[in-house]
């Protein structure tokens, strides 16, 4: 079990996939229905780097942002993970790690944050993608808040696709209790969640 601030290194990201970009495009749809198979750890690693993943020596990333600021934070509420405790943890880009902040398995209270959505508690994971809007905001003003969530949806399409050369399954929900999201991720009082993707295999 992971202590609060440990920090896990994942497998490095393959970033020579053999799955046409097209045929993943046609392939993409919404599922809320997943079976009880772990996810691997290196199939982890593989979302979060296609979502917020660093891919140049000046810090760029696979999603464009306003500015390079990057204002969004990616958690995971892990349940069934192979080689990794259930648990809330931070992607950490740099690095390509996690940062365990607290352990149990809290995809039920999930669950009952998003208005009773239990494909929440069935799904083996949920990434959580946050904002701290300020970081824009600096640079860009009254319309940061424009920027961060074309960028929150540039992260989401990205993990879409990449659960799909994984042969796995998602869904974006929108549909919850902000306050008891972020208090339940313990989030800092800068963050604001935004969107939260559960992902599994049928």
């Amino acid at each position: 079990m992971a202590e609060s601030g440990d920090t896990i290194a994942l497998p490095a990201p393959d970033r020579s996939g053999t799955r046409p970009l097209e045929a993943l495009l046609h392939q993409r749809r919404s599922v809320r229905d997943y079976n009880d198979t772990p996810l691997a750890l290196a199939d982890v690693g593989q979302l979060l780097w296609a979502a917020q993943g660093i891919t140049h020596p000046r810090g760029l990333r696979t999603a464009p942002s306003a500015g390079a600021l990057y204002p969004l934070e990616l958690y995971l509420v892990a349940g069934r993970i192979d080689a990794l405790a259930a648990g809330v943890y931070h992607y950490r880009p740099d690095g390509h790690r996690l940062q365990a902040m607290h352990d149990g398995d809290l995809r039920g209270r999930l669950a009952r944050a998003a208005l009773g959505q239990s494909w929440l508690a069935d799904a083996p994971l949920t990434f959580v993608i946050a904002a701290v809007y300020e970081r824009t905001a600096r640079k860009y003003g009254e319309r940061a808040g424009r920027y961060v969530h074309i960028e929150a949806g540039h992260a989401a399409q990205n993990l879409f696709l990449q659960a799909g050369a994984l042969e796995l399954d998602t869904v974006v929900v929108g549909a919850f209790d902000d306050n008891a999201v972020a208090a339940l991720l313990r989030l800092p009082g800068d963050m604001q969640p935004l969107l939260l993707m559960p992902v599994g295999a049928r």
